[in-house]
């Protein structure tokens, strides 16, 4: 197994009464992108805050890979700060010696070139997620925590963030993910973790969450689903068509993210 950027272990978190984390484990390798996924209230927020040490936990351990990167779901940068002052300032809090070449690489990949002055209250609420992701990757963390780092961002702007994490992964970078977009979370996340009301109830690749395809096929009695896919279609009506079925359509389908995201979380509760 990869050298480890993050590890979770049985981490638990209490608000008074309500348990928001109720013993979760997570391990993510470097260079590996993990998708965290979740309803409103589930505990992603609150686990990615213990990660980066914002949050104390109530019990569990937490290790994590240093130097590490954090962008917050809701931050703000000074409006009188411009782009290139924003990341000088982060700099120097993270102690980082990359200088104006580092903070020109950082624009420069989140599409900001060309805005190294522009004032933070000149911003687009797009251009300024861009910027956080910028400020996240001061200093070369080796894992990046990012808490729905493309809430603000039209089209455009979530095809530079998946370029950009396409970028971290051939550099070696861990990213942590918190999103509601599973779309975003299909096309570059190597695993996904599923978790409601602070458990972890489902975790894999996209590909072995989503599972096979199916073949639906409608008959005069209703519609029946057998396990298979387009290759079991002739011999699925030949059998039904020899046992005295009449086969009025055909479809064959496949699970979704989404499908499987929504059916795990419902039969969770």
């Amino acid at each position: 197994m990869s050298p480890r950027a993050l590890a979770i272990a049985g981490l638990r978190k209490r608000y008074g009464r309500h348990d928001a984390l109720r013993g979760v484990d997570l391990v993510i390798g470097e260079g590996e992108l993990v998708g965290l996924l979740g309803p409103n209230g589930a505990g992603k927020s609150t686990l990615t805050k213990i990660a980066c040490g914002l949050v104390r936990p109530s019990g569990g351990e937490v290790a994590v890979a240093r130097p590490f990167g954090y962008l917050a779901e809701l931050f703000r940068f000074p409006g009188w700060c411009t782009a290139d002052e924003v990341l000088v300032l982060h700099q120097r809090l993270t102690g980082s010696d990359g200088g104006a070449r580092e903070r020109g690489e950082l624009l420069e990949l989140v599409r900001l070139e060309g805005e190294t002055t522009t004032r933070v209250e000149a911003m687009s609420k797009g251009m300024q997620q861009r910027l956080g992701l910028a400020q996240a990757m001061v200093g070369s963390p080796r894992l990046l925590l990012l808490d729905e780092p493309t809430s603000a961002l039209d089209p455009g702007g979530r095809r530079t963030v998946r370029d950009l994490l396409e970028e971290l992964r051939r550099r070696g970078v861990a990213v942590l993910l918190n999103t509601h977009l599973l779309s975003e979370v299909e096309q570059v996340c190597d695993r996904v973790v599923i978790i409601d009301k602070g458990l972890v109830v489902a975790a894999g690749t996209p590909a072995e969450l989503e599972g096979g395809s199916g073949v639906e096929v409608e008959l005069a009695g209703g519609v029946r689903r057998f396990e298979g896919g387009r290759e079991d279609v002739p011999r699925i009506v030949a059998e039904l068509v020899a046992a005295g079925e009449e086969v009025f359509g055909v479809r064959v389908t496949r699970s979704t993210l989404e499908d499987v995201y929504l059916d795990t979380v419902a039969d969770a509760r």
